[in-house]
């Protein structure tokens, strides 16, 4: 596999010989003492403390807009949202749950069906996830 040189950089966090021209093979590489990747800001003027402390801003500001969004959902939006799109069957969310789900249909219990519609992989032994052979049609 080529890589491209071009796109390859050398970050100096050390204070020691920032001139030192670094080189992959015979070419030489960019230099640079300041970067910003995936949304952090890396300098090297910077301590070790102070990217940390960046960082953890960055993920915690993401975490929290996360926290907002689910936040701002009610629990039956939840459930219907990982019940239509196929992730859990209602069958699998009410052990989880427990008594609380009272809207939807009583939890069934091993061996019997789940909500019409849904297939009940843990009582039939279907497997839970299919390789390219077992799925139907493939060759």
């Amino acid at each position: 596999m080529k890589s491209n040189i071009g796109k390859c950089r050398v970050l100096h966090l050390g204070r020691n010989n920032p001139l030192h021209q670094d080189r992959l093979g015979a070419d030489l590489l960019e230099s640079r003492s300041v970067e910003r990747d995936l949304g952090v800001l890396v300098d090297n003027k910077l301590t070790m403390r102070q990217q940390c402390a960046l960082v953890a801003k960055k993920a915690n500001g993401i975490l929290e807009c996360i926290k907002k969004s689910v936040a701002n959902r009610s629990r039956e939006d939840i459930l219907t949202s990982l019940l239509y799109s196929g992730e859990a069957t209602f069958g699998v969310l009410c052990p989880v749950l427990g008594p609380s789900v009272q809207e939807g249909p009583p939890c069934p219990t091993a061996g019997e069906g789940t909500v019409e519609g849904y297939e009940d992989d843990q009582g039939n032994g279907a497997p839970l996830f299919l390789g390219k052979t077992d799925r139907p049609g493939s060759v």
